[in-house]
């Protein structure tokens, strides 16, 4: 893999969220997210990438982070700790018709 377009040491969620908004048009259609147990990187379909330093999926702060661009996890099991070296997930998750709407 490449090394990252731009990258951004985690201080706050929102200053997370603000880098996540302009780096987002850097890239093309978003393919992956890879979660470390102290980075994140989200990786393009030409395998073009940016980092966030500083957070990993033992922390809360990543949950919020991820659904902010798509990402297909279960948020109850992503603080899981595993014996590889990175969580890898696909991007571009989309939900059913009404499927906030209570019936």
């Amino acid at each position: 893999m490449s090394t990252p377009l731009a990258t951004h040491d985690f201080t706050t969620l929102d200053a997370a969220r603000d880098f996540l908004k302009r780096t987002r048009a850097e890239l093309r259609q978003l393919r992956k997210a890879r979660i470390w147990k102290d980075k994140l990187h989200i990786i393009d379909v030409n395998k073009d990438c940016f980092e966030i330093r500083g957070i990993g999926y033992p922390d809360a702060d990543i949950v919020p982070l991820l659904r902010m661009v798509n990402t297909a996890f279960d948020p109850t099991k992503i603080h899981d700790p595993i014996d590889f070296e990175y969580k890898e997930f696909d991007t571009g998750r989309r939900h059913c018709w009404a499927e906030d709407r209570v019936m």
